[in-house]
């Protein structure tokens, strides 16, 4: 039988090959598509809190993220199969102006991890752009990203956008020259410090936890 310990422990490594393999037995030996998730959960957990520690970086978390991908790839039809949903659906993507898009990515990545269905719109995203994917997608969260000073008006903008609309979801935003301050002023619901914690945010928010 599969050992799903030896799964988590590949994606911690980000040893993409083995992660693949690993999942692809799970699966032959028909485990549970539930508990093979919770294995990359896991691991996915733990490199988040490395890195908010600072006992990881940006590279080392990309590995792993990329790991857990592949082997996402090959457990999704069995999670669909199985009627395992995802605790929620989030848009995310970089604010009007802004071509930024490491930090936005390593956000969705973690997202994904923590079983969070992402609709990723990129970068350079217009409020309307933001506005149609929220509705389109029925989406509980919304995550808004900047590293430019510059593109912060561009964010209040959207927020405010989003606000004004009357969608029911909750923003998120985030990026270098943010503050929880700034977040608070231009009406965000939660401010994401770093990409390790954007999953247990979300997942607080949402009440999956």
């Amino acid at each position: 039988m599969t050992d799903l310990a030896a799964l988590t422990a590949a994606i911690e490594a980000g040893d993409r090959d083995a992660a693949a393999r690993i999942t692809s037995d799970a699966i032959d030996d028909g485990l549970d598509p539930q508990a093979i998730l919770d294995a990359m959960t896991a691991a996915m957990a733990v490199i988040g809190a490395r890195f908010s520690s600072g006992e990881i970086f940006v590279p080392e978390m990309l590995i792993s993220a990329r790991a857990m991908k592949a082997a996402m790839a090959l457990l999704e039809p069995g999670l669909a199969g199985a009627g395992v949903k995802p605790v929620a659906t989030a848009v995310i993507g970089t604010v009007q102006g802004d071509l930024h898009d490491i930090g936005k990515s390593l956000v969705a990545m973690m997202w994904r991890g923590a079983n969070i269905e992402v609709v990723d719109l990129g970068v350079d995203v217009s409020a309307t752009a933001f506005l149609e994917a929220i509705d389109e997608h029925k989406a509980a969260v919304v995550g808004l990203s900047a590293l430019l000073t510059t593109t912060m008006p561009a964010m209040r903008a959207t927020v405010a956008a989003i606000k004004a609309s009357g969608l029911p979801v909750i923003v998120v935003v985030g990026g270098a020259p943010l503050t929880p301050e700034f977040a608070l002023e231009i009406g965000a619901d939660a401010f994401g410090q770093d990409a390790g914690t954007a999953a247990d945010l979300v997942l607080d928010l949402v009440g999956a936890t």
